[in-house]
């Protein structure tokens, strides 16, 4: 990637299930294509000498996973994978209510020792509540996420931070319009810039609908389609926005290849470039 710029996806990849030997190959072509620097995966399976991420992606990334909140067997959350070394890691168990015991909720925060102009960087993976009816729990989940986020950029000095994730909400939903600055929650306000929004602005975006026979199977309730993944962009309030400008941002995996789907959900790919103090892009 030239200097400046960098590759940022999110991807939720639904465990092992449904047919993994044939999902596998396509995830593993589809990101050997995409080429992402970092990457916040959600449902990520580790354990038992088996780590999912690693085995999807190959050699030259970073891998780390969560490590509290987890449930049952433990093998089962986010990751984070980077091209460049990690520094320090905050973790939020995202439990905070009795109804969350079933779901590996948490928010895996990471340094990303990345070269100039793009250090200091936080890489973020977000993984609330995902029942329908949990909004509750993912505002305060949103809550105890922003203010760990905050807490690692000062202490390391970040100057641009990231978070990707399957939020499991939409867009208008209180916990997603909390992270996009349009209100408060709990006494505690931020701004972060949703890519998809910046570069489609308007357009639908889903990422888990039943036009992918995946969910249609599991969810046969599910009649529309959400935009639920997101990779969003903290703000900075000298700027009046981020500090990394959105060149594009698409989906990934929302086609079958020779009739196989890659997740359930789609994946969210961006490409990114890092302003300088002036306000203009690197180029």
């Amino acid at each position: 990637m030239e200097e400046g710029r960098i590759r940022v996806a999110t991807l939720n990849l639904w465990g092992r299930n449904g047919a993994w030997e044939e999902r596998r190959s396509v995830l593993m072509d589809g990101l050997r294509r995409l080429q992402p620097d970092l990457i916040a995966f959600q449902e990520a399976i580790v354990g038992d000498g088996y780590d999912q991420v690693k085995d999807i992606l190959g050699t030259g990334y970073h891998v780390l996973h969560q490590t509290v909140g987890l449930v049952g067997d433990g093998n089962h959350g986010a990751s984070v994978a980077s091209r460049w070394p990690i520094g320090e890691v905050r973790e939020a168990n995202l439990h905070l209510t009795p109804r969350t015991g079933d779901y590996p909720c948490g928010t895996l925060a990471v340094e990303i020792l990345a070269p100039d102009p793009l250090a200091p960087l936080l890489l973020v993976a977000h993984g609330p509540s995902h029942q329908l009816s949990y909004e509750y729990e993912r505002e305060l989940q949103a809550v105890a996420a922003a203010r760990l986020v905050e807490e690692l950029a000062k202490e390391v000095g970040a100057r641009h931070v990231l978070v990707g994730g399957d939020f499991n909400a939409d867009p208008s939903a209180s916990s997603v319009s909390f992270w996009r600055g349009e209100r408060s929650l709990d006494g505690t306000s931020v701004c972060y810039l949703d890519a998809w929004e910046q570069a489609h602005t308007g357009e639908a975006g889903h990422t888990f609908t039943p036009r992918n026979p995946l969910v249609s199977e599991n969810k046969p309730v599910l009649k529309r389609g959400r935009r639920i993944d997101y990779v969003l962009l903290r703000c900075e309030d000298s700027l009046y926005g981020p500090t990394l400008e959105v060149t594009s941002c698409e989906l990934a995996f929302d086609e079958p290849t020779d009739g196989v789907w890659g997740s359930d959900h789609f994946g969210v790919v961006v490409d990114l470039s890092a302003r300088t103090p002036g306000g203009l892009s690197a180029r």
